[in-house]
């Protein structure tokens, strides 16, 4: 039995250490604005983690159109709560929430935590060729 609870409803998000979180801290969205990370919350589909005492300790938010596609983004654990699954509740919360939809196709990408998501079914992405991207964001 866990020691958290996951929430799918964005009332509960804790909006201020979230921004904190991903704004300071998340390697991929350094510097992102308050407004940004409130307008890509607002249009996703996000959770929460949080302990016994409603203290919010993770998140993470799907982007999808709800019949074909799901992108997992912006996935944080607090660093005081990594180390006890928390970023596997999240992987396999996407699972299920694909799942729920009738959606066959979920991608993320990751720097350093690929075995975290290949503990809920994530692979590499099959026949990269096919993929393509616009990324105007500064080089890390």
């Amino acid at each position: 039995m866990s020691d958290y609870w996951l929430s799918e409803d964005p009332a509960d998000l804790d909006m201020d250490r979230v921004v904190r979180w991903i704004s300071t801290d998340a390697y991929w969205a350094r510097g992102r604005t308050r407004e940004v990370i409130e307008r890509s919350f607002a249009h996703s589909f996000p959770a929460g983690l949080f302990t016994a005492d409603r203290q919010q300790v993770a998140v993470a938010r799907i982007v999808s159109d709800c019949a074909t596609f799901v992108w997992l983004c912006d996935v944080y654990v607090d660093p005081d709560h990594r180390g006890h699954g928390l970023g596997s509740m999240l992987a396999q919360w996407t699972v299920e929430w694909t799942g729920r939809h009738g959606i066959k196709r979920a991608v993320l990408a990751t720097l350093d935590a690929h075995g975290v998501y290949a503990k809920a079914g994530f692979a590499p992405v099959g026949y990269p060729e096919r993929w393509m991207e616009i990324d105007t964001r500064p080089a890390p």
